[in-house]
């Protein structure tokens, strides 16, 4: 099974959306909200070639990248 992990902030719509389509694809997810934690948003957004903006979606920790990354996934089946 696939682990799933969002990191996330309280006002953003696009996490909203991600969380959504797992949801409705019954797909377990971890999420981490970013809101409480700017060091830890700094660390991701280095460690992943500067990514500044959430979702910051990871698939068994490979980084995948934002909910329109994960939808167009999702929508070419992959």
């Amino acid at each position: 099974m696939n682990r799933v992990k969002i990191y996330t902030t309280k006002v953003c719509p696009y996490c909203n959306a991600a969380k959504n389509l797992f949801k409705k694809l019954n797909v377990d997810f971890e999420e981490i909200n970013l809101d409480d934690d700017p060091d830890l948003r700094a660390k991701l957004s280095m460690e992943n070639n500067g990514w500044r903006t959430v979702p910051m979606i990871f698939i068994n920790d490979k980084f995948i990248g934002g909910f329109d990354d994960t939808n167009k996934l999702y929508k070419e089946g992959t």
